[in-house]
């Protein structure tokens, strides 16, 4: 009975430690390595390093507040936005009194910033994450003149930054086109501070 037992556990075990060690450690850290050598700063986080900071990452967004950047989708993480360790929507009811509220203190905010006129909807309400890094072009071109006004720029700059950082669809037909505002607002900066030295 006992040597039965032995017999069938024998392969079962050996089986069990060769696929661990196959696919917990062997393919993963080969998929690293490969990672690595073939894509390192997308294996890295897209990281954008500035001054030999790290800015933040490209593929999360961050919360902007100067009303001389570009402004981002909201967040709806907790506790705070933004917030990478509890990406999630908000699940509230489009029904419900607290979306209504949230979405209308977002508008008016954004109307006093920039005026009367329709508002872009991917910049009152969070994305599915809550940690989209892109709005649309329309979003972006719609924050120029506030953006411009705010850096002192001509908003013919402002636009043509924009323009130069509009992604197109994923493979041609995936999704919609879209603007990376981490990305623009570093455009952004790097401009400013260039016209302010006079180069």
């Amino acid at each position: 009975m006992l040597t039965d037992i032995a017999r069938t556990l024998r392969p079962a075990c050996a089986m069990l430690l060769g696929l661990s060690l196959l696919t917990g450690l062997a393919y993963p850290a080969a998929v690293t390595a490969l990672a690595q050598v073939l894509f390192p700063h997308q294996a890295e986080g897209s990281l954008l390093v500035t001054g030999g900071t790290v800015a933040g990452s490209e593929l999360l967004g961050q919360q902007f507040t100067d009303p001389g950047n570009f402004w981002g989708r909201p967040s709806a993480t907790a506790p705070m936005p933004y917030n990478a360790s509890a990406s999630g929507g908000s699940n509230a009811s489009p029904a419900g009194e607290a979306l209504h509220k949230a979405v209308a203190g977002r508008v008016a905010a954004l109307r006093a910033a920039h005026g009367e006129g329709t508002v872009p909807q991917e910049l009152v309400m969070a994305s599915g994450s809550g940690l989209d890094p892109h709005i649309s072009p329309a979003a972006a071109l719609y924050q120029a003149p506030r953006v411009a006004r705010e850096r002192g720029l001509d908003e013919a700059v402002v636009r043509g930054l924009v323009a130069r950082r509009i992604e197109g669809r994923t493979l041609g037909f995936l999704g919609e086109k879209r603007v990376n505002v981490l990305l623009l607002n570093h455009d952004l900066a790097s401009y400013a501070a260039n016209a302010h030295n006079g180069q």
